[in-house]
């Protein structure tokens, strides 16, 4: 089956890197998994902890048992739920760079982590040709490289898919999301955790299935460009929150309007699933 290649995934041992790292193994992909730490990826993948950014010629550095990646994979990325750091800002031309030794040294297909957050503020359904106009450095920082990954991509003839993400949903205390810091929370004993009103409306999807997600979309080349990987539904951030609570039955309770909401975060927004339910129809059918 297509998935059946060598891919290099960056960011490998990171809160998503860690769950399509197995994902694209149980597909049956063979999988370079680079990051600075290896403590959590699946052993299953050919393992390098090293700084990619150092690195000349990544290809030939990084390969599976000395065959070279057919596919990249960049989920590398620091700082991803602090929007105000400046990690996001000055690392912009190492990723670019990383990026284009990797497409000098011969790959192909290129697919790069996005965020919503590149979008700004906005009102409902966010398009492929949403217009962008970030509102943190994160997003700045994602946009801004969406924009030269898809100039690179235009001179080389490349596959490209960028992966647009949403609010992911994971009882792992290792992330940095809501999520996860109520799970931390929990562990610790606190009997509250101090929350906003809550009312925004957002697209929400499980861990395991936004991972699933990635893997199909990197594992096929027939759709591509802009991929929004989410679940297309709005659902209130305090229902959602409420929900996880229950399913993972937790005794913390939310403490509401201890936090006010950031000012760039939109009041109801939620992904186009056009083009992912497309991928995802045929993923589920290769895969039965």
């Amino acid at each position: 089956m297509e998935g059946r290649n060598v891919l290099l995934v960056t960011g490998a041992n990171g809160y998503i890197g860690q769950g399509v790292v197995k994902q694209l193994l149980d597909d049956g992909s063979k999988v370079i998994a680079v990051d600075f730490a290896a403590d959590h990826v699946d052993s299953r993948a050919v393992v390098y902890q090293a700084d990619l950014f150092s690195v000349e010629d990544p290809l030939k550095e990084f390969t599976y048992y000395g065959i070279q990646a057919e596919k990249v994979l960049h989920l590398a990325w620091r700082d991803g739920f602090v929007h105000s750091a400046l990690s996001h800002i000055e690392d912009i031309p190492r990723h670019y760079m990383f990026l284009k030794r990797v497409v000098d040294g011969g790959v192909k297909h290129l697919s790069v982590m996005g965020s919503m957050h590149e979008v700004g503020f906005w009102e409902g359904s966010i398009k492929e040709d949403t217009p962008t106009n970030p509102q943190s450095l994160y997003g700045i920082g994602k946009d801004t490289l969406r924009k030269c990954v898809q100039l690179l991509a235009e001179e080389n003839a490349l596959i490209y898919q960028w992966i647009r993400g949403y609010y992911i949903v994971g009882n792992t205390e290792f992330g940095s999301s809501i999520f996860s810091k109520i799970t931390v929370a929990e562990k610790r004993g606190d009997k509250e955790f101090p929350f906003t009103k809550g009312q925004n409306q957002w697209d929400f999807i499980d861990y395991d299935e936004f991972c699933r997600q990635v893997a199909a979309i990197v594992e096929q080349d027939e759709i591509n460009g802009v991929i929004n990987a989410c679940s297309g539904i709005p659902q209130k951030l305090c229902d959602r929150v409420e929900q996880f609570i229950r399913d993972n039955r937790y005794h913390i309770r939310l403490a509401y309007g201890k936090f006010p909401d950031r000012p760039y975060d939109s009041k109801a927004v939620w992904g186009d699933n056009r083009k992912i339910h497309k991928i995802m129809e045929k993923y589920h059918a290769d895969n039965e």
